[in-house]
């Protein structure tokens, strides 16, 4: 859990977007492509000025249709709709004189928020502070949306936005894939198994993840041994993992990827980094993207 949460977090301050060239036809899905799901249920929240300092939690409050709210956010929070909320962390620690500064009633928090002292200062100000459960499966949203609404006193936005997640479910196919996290110029190579956040995504759209079903760890070390015994139809990575590796031809230059069926038709989808696994609103807009960005990737 506490790797999985290491890696999501370094794929937030990583992102940037990689544009396919002639050579290379990547199937790619930019984090502008995605729209915010945004819910217009006419209520109106029991707190004025909110502060989301946990992860996602101020996507959260913008898809809830309240925006127009937020005082403040956390530094990974970087959609465009976000840009004009001050930021209250800096090198990810939270800024208590910032937050004092904007005058909150509520603020979320998650277990990554930190340090403590800022988080005491806060609740000594006697500001509402609502613990927000972190996300790492599809499952897991409709806890952390559920607790925003609820804090928010806005239960029909809440149903509304929680239902979209039921929503989301494909046929399962034979189409098998594999989820590989590459960081090149960290060395850092890795198959996801069970637990690695892809599965869910993967599950949920109908395919096989061969990681999940045959490794055991939610990240494991990639070796062309278990590439070539996988034989994986699809490959799926973060776009700037793929750039990290030399894009599609460096990819494919990785010992075992040029023995698999992905590597041989060059089937590679590659989703925003601070998209793929950042389970929130946006989350089911993408993973119907990434179902159809699949299915024709296995075709080529």
């Amino acid at each position: 859990m506490r790797l999985r949460a290491i890696l999501i977090s370094s794929t937030v301050a990583l992102s940037s977007l990689f544009l396919p060239t002639a050579q290379a036809a990547v199937s790619d899905i930019t984090a502008s492509q995605i729209s915010l799901p945004i819910i217009n249920s006419g209520e109106i929240p029991a707190y004025k000025r909110i502060v989301a300092l946990a992860n996602g939690s101020a996507e959260i409050v913008a898809a809830l249709g309240y925006r127009k709210y937020l005082v403040g956010r956390d530094i990974a929070s970087t959609m465009p709709e976000l840009k004009s909320i001050p930021i209250d962390e800096s090198a990810m620690q939270v800024s208590a004189e910032a937050v004092l500064s904007q005058h909150p009633d509520i603020v979320f928090i998650d277990s990554n928020t930190t340090p403590a002292s800022a988080l005491n200062t806060l609740r000594s100000a006697k500001i509402r502070m609502v613990l927000v459960p972190s996300a790492f499966t599809l499952a897991d949203i409709q806890a952390k949306e559920s607790v925003i609404s609820q804090a928010l006193h806005v239960p029909k936005a809440g149903k509304a936005l929680i239902a979209q997640v039921s929503l989301l479910h494909f046929p399962k196919q034979s189409i098998k894939v594999a989820f590989l996290y590459m960081r090149g110029t960290a060395s850092i190579y890795l198959i996801g198994g069970p637990g690695s956040g892809a599965d869910s995504l993967l599950k949920a759209d109908g395919f096989i993840d061969v990681g999940a079903t045959n490794l055991k760890n939610p990240f494991n070390a990639l070796t062309a041994e278990e590439l070539i015994k996988l034989q994986p139809d699809v490959l799926l990575l973060m776009t700037k993992g793929l750039e990290s590796v030399g894009g599609i031809s460096g990819l494919v230059a990785f010992p075992g990827i040029a023995q698999t069926p992905a590597g041989i038709h060059k089937r590679v989808v590659t989703v925003d980094d601070s998209l793929l696994l950042s389970f929130g609103p946006r989350t089911i807009p993408m993973a119907k993207q990434l179902h159809q960005l699949i299915v024709t990737a296995s075709k080529r």
